[in-house]
């Protein structure tokens, strides 16, 4: 069955720990979410917002946007790191944290399996806004067959008519804000 990760952007809810926590939890009632990372880059209380987000997913497995350190701090099970931090691939092996890393290319894809992450986000699949060209479902196969990572699809994910597509892809996983919306 292929894995489902939902990725928060707070374009969906205020800045305070209630608003942030309804969304979760609406989120959470309405779909099956197996990781979901905690992405934030707008807002100033972030720890706070970090505490809410791992409290309301205690039963997922839960990733931190770039932030190594903060990761470890809280007790998140790992870190999506963003595809200018493969400098931090082995500080986050070393703290034991799932680690995932953003990757756009083939060279990056190879780039991250030589350093050990567990698992990739490849993109964009589908159409996105201001993130170019999709990679599509072909290019994505190539991915999934030539690599011995875990692979989540991401990027264009809004319906399952997508999610049908990575399925059939053979993806790990696949990736989304706006589909868990």
């Amino acid at each position: 069955m292929i894995k489902s990760y939902l990725i928060t952007d707070p374009s969906f809810y205020q800045p305070s720990v209630k608003s942030f926590s309804n969304y979760l939890q609406t989120v959470y009632q309405k779909h099956h979410v197996d990781f979901a990372c905690f992405r934030d880059k707008k807002n100033q209380n972030i720890k706070e917002l970090a505490y809410a987000f791992l409290k309301l997913s205690s039963d997922k497995k839960t990733l931190i946007n770039g932030d190594v350190d903060l990761a470890y701090k809280l007790g998140f099970f790992g870190v999506h790191l963003r595809s200018d931090q493969f400098d931090k691939i082995s500080e986050a092996k070393s703290k034991d944290l799932f680690t995932i890393i953003s990757t756009h290319t083939k060279e990056e894809v190879r780039k991250a399996d030589s350093l050990g992450v567990d698992a990739i986000t490849y993109s964009p699949i589908f159409e996105t806004p201001n993130k170019g060209k999709p990679k599509g479902i072909e290019e994505l196969k190539e991915i999934v067959l030539g690599s011995k990572l875990k692979v989540f699809a991401l990027g264009g994910i809004i319906s399952n008519k997508e999610i049908a597509k990575c399925i059939e892809s053979k993806a790990y996983g696949f990736a989304s804000i706006r589909y868990f919306n």
